[in-house]
């Protein structure tokens, strides 16, 4: 039993940090403005779900299935950082052009325009590259390769993995509930300016896990 919760303290100290739940906050905030309270409340859930499965299915199958389509770590990082970095620019400059849905909403009849378009966010980019994203997945996969190495995964592991990936979603569920006070105290032109910030700050983010990517694939070459 101690052995279950000191390696369980330890799961949620390493990825907390790299997860960051309030990064998906911020992301709730400046995309989430215009749906309804239960709408929103309906993605939180739906992205608490997806989270909970992205950290099981990296712990274990994400070996294989990277394997299975010849990916490595160094390109899952550089792929996740061009990603984030798109994201990013997509908030920090939001487009003043009509995008292809508005545009095919504007040749609607006056009936369906009134039902409401519904923006679903819960996968991406709140739960991917949100809270579960690349630097999530790859220090997840990379542990479970470790452990396997090391001559297979004890029960205690197994134990803690499950309960770390419940922690975390129960953790990232109360993060994006409390966003809606500070939806309220903000306002548009606060969420605007969120919006801004984290667009930038997800830019750097980006290019930083590209950078690590391009990095890890120059050291291999160098090694080899």
């Amino acid at each position: 039993m101690d052995d279950y919760f000191h390696y369980l303290l330890l799961g949620l100290l390493t990825l907390l940090p790299v997860a960051n739940p309030l990064t998906s906050v911020t992301l709730l905030l400046a995309l989430g403005s215009e749906l309804s309270r239960a709408e929103r409340n309906r993605q939180i859930l739906k992205a608490t779900l997806y989270v909970a499965a992205i950290l099981l299915i990296s712990f274990y199958g994400g070996s294989a299935i990277m394997s299975a389509f010849g990916i490595s770590i160094p390109g899952l990082r550089i792929a996740g950082g061009l990603i984030i970095t798109y994201i990013g620019f997509t908030m920090l400059f939001p487009s003043t052009q009509p995008s292809e849905s508005e545009a095919q909403q504007a040749m609607l009849s006056e009936e369906e325009k009134r039902k409401p378009h519904i923006r679903d966010i819960s996968f991406v980019p709140l739960a991917l590259p949100g809270t579960a994203g690349p630097g999530t997945i790859a220090l997840i996969i990379s542990a479970a390769a470790s452990l396997d190495q090391q001559g297979g995964i004890p029960l205690v592991i197994h134990l803690v993995v499950v309960s770390n990936a419940i922690l975390i979603a129960l953790i990232f569920w109360a993060a994006l509930r409390s966003a809606n006070l500070i939806m309220k105290l903000l306002g548009e032109s606060g969420i605007d300016a969120v919006s801004r910030v984290v667009g930038f700050l997800l830019i750097g983010m980006g290019v930083q896990f590209a950078i690590n990517g391009i990095g890890e694939v120059v050291q291999g070459f160098g090694a080899s």
